[in-house]
C-alpha cells in the first residue's frame, strides 16, 4: 500500500517539473512568433487617446514591449 504511494509521488512530481519547463518553453516560442501587440493596435490605441503617432513614437513603443517579452 505504502509503497503504491510512494511510486505514485515518484512519478508525479519530475512529471510536474518537465511539464512546467516544456509549456513554458511552448508559451515562450508562441508569444515570440504571435506578438500580442502589433503596431496597427498601437496606431489605434494612440489614436483613441487624441495623438496622431509618427513611426518613430510606433517604433519607440515597439522596442518598449520587446524588451518586457
Amino acid at each position: 500500500m505504502w509503497h503504491d504511494i510512494l511510486m505514485i509521488v515518484i512519478g508525479l512530481i519530475p512529471g510536474l517539473v518537465i511539464g512546467f519547463f516544456v509549456s513554458k518553453k511552448l508559451m515562450t516560442k508562441y508569444l515570440k512568433k504571435n506578438p500580442p501587440i502589433n503596431e496597427e493596435m498601437i496606431k489605434a490605441l494612440m489614436s483613441g487617446m487624441g495623438r496622431t503617432p509618427n513611426q518613430k513614437q510606433i517604433n519607440q513603443m515597439m522596442k518598449q514591449m520587446q524588451k518586457y517579452m
